[in-house]
Parts: structure tokens; sequence; C-alpha cells
């Protein structure tokens, strides 16, 4: 097989111009493996990390799979994050891919966050039905989107605020104090567990709920006070997103995951540290993305009206992804085509030797039998 070729793609957004230092707010690279076009054209973009040059990307390109890695405006920013922006994003990498690429068929790809912000995208395709964040209105652009034509999910979460409210520690007591602590919901306290039993696990999870809503109240109401101040909005701190019960607890939720690790590591290490999913956001951001009350990335809300051939692929020892996760996403699909298969390996497929190709194969395989 041939090395695949690598194209840098930058374009503006129709909300959004060329920086004044240069730079577009969309950017990516196109991979191929030859110079004739590819049939089928993947396209991958998450919340805030760096998909231009994605694990998968050169191993699809060498089945023939041309790969879109594409980035919008919240590359490494998703603390600013606002849904419809990013929408209006990736629907100029997937004009660019059926205008300017000329693919025939475009793979929508969804991993690990990815998953539910790509359903969003289809779902809004097929007509706009969020609403606008907080005092702003919605840009005309979503209703232009160009909607896929398969969509793949892998190593996904069911959703952005589904997964914060699983992974944030509820025995947080001040919002301000990274400290405060209440011993009885502290999964890390050893008179808790592990292993987790069925009341403690009850409590627990009630308790991550109304902590992500006690947060929300706050965001509401401080966004009104500032907003009646002239004050646009203001950056907010998140303590301790790294306690979902299973990091610790292998009977729940049992997968062939390692037990003692989560996706940053050590978790009670990572829990203690100021770098975790939403510890740095505004307040239209946590309601936009966070929020289970208000969040409009939830996967479930988008995943029901899709209708496209779907695929779900996820590996059997992700520390972060669990089986139920997986199986979420499949059930809520909308699509009478979708199928779910389970692999070996990490939640990157860094390991066992050979998973990102078995991935790579697994997803070609599945397109040709439909693109």
């Amino acid at each position: 097989m041939t090395d695949a070729r690598r194209e840098f793609v930058a374009c503006p957004s129709p909300t959004g111009v060329v920086n004044g230092a240069g730079f577009h707010p969309c950017q990516g690279l196109w991979y191929t493996a030859s110079r004739r076009t590819p049939k089928v054209g993947v396209i991958a973009t998450h919340y805030g990390v760096d998909f231009s040059e994605h694990y998968l990307a050169e191993p699809l390109a060498r089945r023939g799979v041309g790969f879109l890695g594409w980035n919008t405006r919240y590359r490494g920013n998703d603390g600013w994050f606002l849904l419809e922006h990013a929408l209006v994003d990736i629907g100029a990498g997937v004009q660019w891919l059926r205008r300017s690429a000329g693919v025939e068929a475009v793979v929508l790809l969804g991993n690990c966050g990815g998953g539910s912000l790509m359903a969003a995208y289809q779902s809004q395709a097929l007509g706009p039905t969020i609403e606008p964040s907080a005092g702003l209105s919605l840009p005309e652009a979503l209703g232009d989107l160009l909607p896929g034509d398969l969509y793949v999910s892998l190593q996904a979460h069911p959703g952005r605020a589904e997964m914060l409210a699983n992974w944030m520690d509820p025995s947080v007591t001040d919002e301000t104090d990274p400290l405060s602590r209440d011993p009885a919901l502290d999964m890390y306290d050893a008179g808790n567990g592990p292993p987790y039993d069925d009341a403690f696990v009850a409590r627990y999870r009630a308790a991550q709920r109304a902590r992500n809503d006690r947060i929300t109240d706050w965001a509401e109401t401080e966004l009104d006070r500032l907003t009646a101040a002239g004050t646009f909005d203001r950056n907010v701190a998140v303590h301790r997103t790294w306690a979902d019960l299973r990091f610790l607890d292998g009977a729940l939720d049992p997968s062939e995951r390692t037990v003692g690790r989560c996706l940053g590591g050590d978790p009670r290490r990572a829990n203690a540290g100021p770098y975790g999913i939403a510890s740095t956001c505004t307040l239209r951001t946590w309601l936009s993305m966070w929020s289970l009350r208000r969040s409009q990335c939830r996967g479930a809300d988008h995943l029901g009206r899709i209708d496209l051939p779907a695929l779900v692929l996820q590996s059997r020892a992700d520390a972060g992804v669990f089986p139920s996760d997986a199986t979420a996403i499949h059930d809520a699909l909308g699509s009478s085509d979708k199928e779910l298969q389970w692999m070996a390996g990490d939640h990157y497929l860094e390991s066992p030797d050979g998973a990102r190709e078995e991935a790579a194969d697994r997803i070609a395989d599945w397109l040709a039998a439909r693109a």
C-alpha cells in the first residue's frame, strides 16, 4: 500500500472570518492515497481536540477512503464553545468535500466526544431544532447545512453533558474551593469503596446530577446579572471532574478495561489536578455544552433523528467509554440500518498491536457495502 497524501485545507465560515493574524476559522488535512478522487470521504471533528492528524486518517486513505480531519474555530479552545457556530464550521468542511474534493458520499465520523457533535450536525442538517445560546440568535447559515450520507460512531461518548454528569465529583461542597469535600460522597474515601454497594451508587449518581443542576442554576442567574450590567459573559472554573465510579470498580459496567485508570491516568491524581473536562468554560458554554438541563450537545436528542446507515464501533478495554455507552448510542439511533461492533483495544486503539488497522478494515468494509 502506498503512503497517504496530505493536503492542507482552510476556509472561512459563514459566521467566522480570517483572523487578523491570517489564519482561517476552519482548518484541516485531506488525506488520499492516489491522485484519483475518492468516491467516499470521511469528515471527523471534535469539540476542541485537533483532529487534523487523526490516527485513522492514513489507514483509511490507504484503503481508498478519503479522510478530512477537520477543525472548527474551537480547536484547542472548547472552553468558549457554542454549538450553533461549531455546526456551521463543520458545514464548511462538508461543503468542501462535496464541491471541491468531489466525493460522492460523505461519512460523518464521530470519535470520542465528537460522536455527539457529528450526530448534532446531521440532526440539524435535516432542519434546525436547537435554540440559540443565551442572549444570541441562530445564524442563518444553520439552515444551509449539507447532510451526510453515512454515520460512524467510534469510541464515542453518548453526549457531552451525559459524560460530565457521570464523571464529575459530587463530593464538592463549594464550587469556589477545589479542596472542599463531603466524605460521604467521596469515591476516593476508602470507607465508601471500592467495591461500591448499590445504595452508594444510587446516592452518588443522584448527587452528581444535583451538582450539575446547581451549577446550571448559578450560571443562569449569573448570566442574567452580567447581562443587566452590560457584560457579555465570564469564565468559570469547574473543579474535580475525574470521578466516575467505574474508574475504580470494574464490576460496574464490566469490560476489559484496566481498573484504576482513566483517560487522564491515575483518576485520583487527575481528579485533584486542574486539567479535566469542563474545567474552564464560560457561562454560555456551560449552558450550551455541559448542563444536563440546558445542553444541546446531548447525544440522544440528535441520534434519534439520524436515519442514515450507521456503524457503532467500540473497543472492550476503553478506560473512558464503557459498554453501556456504546449500547446507548446504538439504541438511540433512528437508523433502520445500524450495527454495533466490538473489538479489542484501548480508547485510542494504541494497543493491542494492529488495533488501528483493524478499525480501519472494519470501517472500510462496512462502507464498501453501502457506498
